[in-house]
């Protein structure tokens, strides 16, 4: 029997400690942080997912059989380095490999040079030069900062004042750090995520999924960490998950080999279906929130043994339930801007419902505690089907204090 430490506290950790919690060779479950929602599945440790030494200090005094890490921000600290010199079982990329995601130009450069394909780009450290660089293309135009943003450091700009705004507030205010910005064409089509177990060269697709950026219905209001996800997806055919596949994720990962930083755990494809073909919008290190709060729910293998097989560099068994499912962000009123925390929170105890930034108090009150709050998942023989019964779970829950959309892969069935 085993014990595994899930590092991290949001939806996205919920999901892999209740994924985690179903194998009947994990016998304890930690969390550091873990959240509100975890707790009912998990020992919640009071360790943020940044303190990486006491992560390692935890996982070896606690005897861990196996570390998952969920965060970004964890792996561009290099935790998975630091747990392997301890001796200690970890799935993730190291900080080399983690640089697909926390640094743009490094993905960007990448694809140019093993030829996958992606938008024009140019990198830019300079305001000026930024500026100009922008003022000579078209518009919109996508800005991106360089480094990691929590999924909102991304700018589709639709016109020259808001594109001068975004290079303003990422290149002189420093918003999310001092860092360089990428200023790419703009793509039009369908995003969708293609998330993959990768060992070196060898990869071992998930489930397709697709996440909903904008705040309101009708994909209205500004970008956020993600409002909604479903799975599977309708309108990829067979020949385009091939070329998902074959072209860009299969490649991605030999390249990083022949870079000399191979890769192991999540390789996250953020792809977007083209008139002129798939392309890659960017790359993550891990899995996707909230696309995974979708995907493993349909998993009906063995994820601890999957994990393990990852890492010992061995073919995981991925068995999956033929379903559709749909997940529903609620959100505090005002995110993505500014939003106030402490909301008391009723019925949300169902299995379903994932937490993504919750806290109790000393009452014993569930309480709002973040802009993205919780993650109500249903299943469906059909999208709408799924899609209702998400509805209805959310409808059941009780908050003053929180927004939703209702339309969360309705444009997969409505036609």
């Amino acid at each position: 029997m085993a014990k595994v430490l899930v590092v991290g506290g949001g939806g996205r950790e919920h999901a892999i400690v209740h994924a985690l919690s179903k194998s009947s060779k994990v016998n304890e479950l930690y969390a550091a942080p873990g959240n509100a929602g975890i707790a009912k599945l998990a020992m919640c440790v009071n360790i943020k997912d940044t303190e990486v030494d006491k992560i390692v200090e935890f996982a070896k005094a606690t005897e861990i059989d196996l570390v998952v890490v969920g965060p970004e921000a964890s792996l561009a600290l290099g935790i998975i380095d630091k747990l392997k010199e301890a001796g200690i079982k970890a799935f993730g990329p190291t900080k080399a490999a983690a640089q697909i995601e926390s640094s743009k130009e490094f993905a960007k450069n990448i694809m140019v040079k093993y030829n996958i394909p992606t938008a024009a780009y140019q990198s830019f450290s300079n305001y000026p030069d930024a500026v100009e660089y922008v003022k000579n293309g078209s518009l919109p135009t996508v800005i991106k900062y360089d480094g990691l943003a929590a999924g909102k450091g991304v700018v589709i700009a639709t016109t020259y004042d808001e594109a001068i705004y975004a290079l303003k507030d990422m290149l002189l205010d420093d918003h999310f750090g001092h860092g360089k910005v990428v200023i790419e064409d703009y793509l039009e089509g369908p995003e969708f995520s293609f998330m993959c177990f990768v060992n070196g060269e060898n990869v071992y697709p998930l489930q397709l999924a697709q996440d909903h950026k904008r705040a309101y219905d009708n994909d209205m209001g500004p970008n956020t960490g993600g409002m909604g996800a479903y799975s599977p997806l309708p309108f990829i055919t067979e020949e385009d998950y091939e070329y998902a596949l074959n072209q860009i994720m299969i490649p991605t990962a030999k390249a990083m080999v022949a870079e000399g930083n191979p890769f192991t755990g999540v390789l996250y494809g953020g792809l977007m279906k083209t008139k002129n073909g798939i392309k890659v919008i960017e790359f993550n290190a891990r899995f996707g929130d909230p696309e995974t709060e979708v995907v493993l729910p349909r998993l009906s293998s063995d994820i601890f043994d999957a994990f393990n097989a990852v890492i010992d560099g061995k073919t995981p068994v991925l068995e999956w339930e033929k379903c559709y499912t749909i997940g529903i962000v609620l959100a505090s009123l005002g995110y993505p801007g500014d939003y106030k925390k402490g909301f008391v929170i009723e019925n949300a105890d169902s299995d379903d419902i994932y937490h993504m930034g919750t806290k109790v108090d000393d009452n014993g009150n569930l309480l709002t505690n973040g802009g993205r709050v919780l993650f109500a998942v249903a299943k469906g023989d059909t999208l709408e089907d799924a899609n209702k019964k998400a509805l209805a779970l959310v409808d059941e829950i009780k908050c003053d204090n929180l927004f939703h959309r209702t339309d969360i892969g309705a444009k997969a069935y409505r036609k």
